[in-house]
This record gives structure tokens, sequence and C-alpha cells, in this order.
């Protein structure tokens, strides 16, 4: 392979950001994304699977990037958490979702194209 195709790296997909590309906060995003108005947090527990100690540490990771506002209060006399995507959040996690549909993109490519499952499915525009 020629340097320069080396020095460029097509298949290195820095778009794919660490802090989303993670299993669990992937999910949350996902969830979080589909749910504007914010989810629970035992809501975000149940959908995503997670323990209460998995989730609030995804969360805080989640929160110190900016991506995820985490607000405490009560409602009634019950302690109540609940989480929503920030704009810059939504923004970075659309982002993300771009990168990851050109890296199954180019997966398929790179398999042979239109007859790879994602070609048949009509998930890919080749």
């Amino acid at each position: 392979m020629p340097r320069s195709e080396v020095m460029t790296a097509p298949f290195s997909y820095d778009g794919l950001d660490r802090v989303i590309h993670e299993k669990a906060r992937l999910g949350l995003l996902t969830s979080l994304i589909a749910h504007p108005k914010g989810l629970a947090f035992a809501d975000l527990k149940q959908l995503c699977g997670l323990t209460d100690g998995n989730l609030s540490r995804h969360l805080q990771v989640l929160q110190e990037a900016g991506l995820v506002d985490v607000t405490k209060g009560y409602e009634g006399n019950r302690p109540h958490t609940s989480c929503r995507l920030t704009k810059v959040g939504r923004r970075r996690f659309l982002d993300y979702l771009a990168v990851l549909e050109r890296l199954v993109r180019d997966a398929a490519k790179a398999a042979g194209g239109e007859h790879t499952p994602l070609g048949r499915l009509g998930i890919l525009s080749t």
C-alpha cells in the first residue's frame, strides 16, 4: 500500500466518539434521543438493563461530557432523578450516528456490497 494511503487512514473512523461508543452509553443516548422530554432514572435503568451503580456511573460520564442533564429533586416525598439530552448531546449523538452509518456502508461495500444482508434488506443505498 502506498504511504499516502496509509497516511489518510480511511477506516480510522475518528468520529466514533469514545464517550458515546461504549455499549451502555450508546443505549442510554438512544433511549434519551427517543424521549426528548427526558426519562426518569428508573425508566432508563429498565430500558438499558443496568444496575443503579452502572447507570449512575455512565450518566456521570455523559454529564461531565456535556451530553446529558441530570436533574435531582422530589416528587411528593420521594426522591426523583430525571435525565435528558442536552442540545450538544443531541448534535454529538447525531454526528456519531452519521459516522456509524458510514462505517456500516464501508464494511458492506468491502464485503461485497449488494450481496450482503444489509444490501438485500435495503438498508444500504449504494
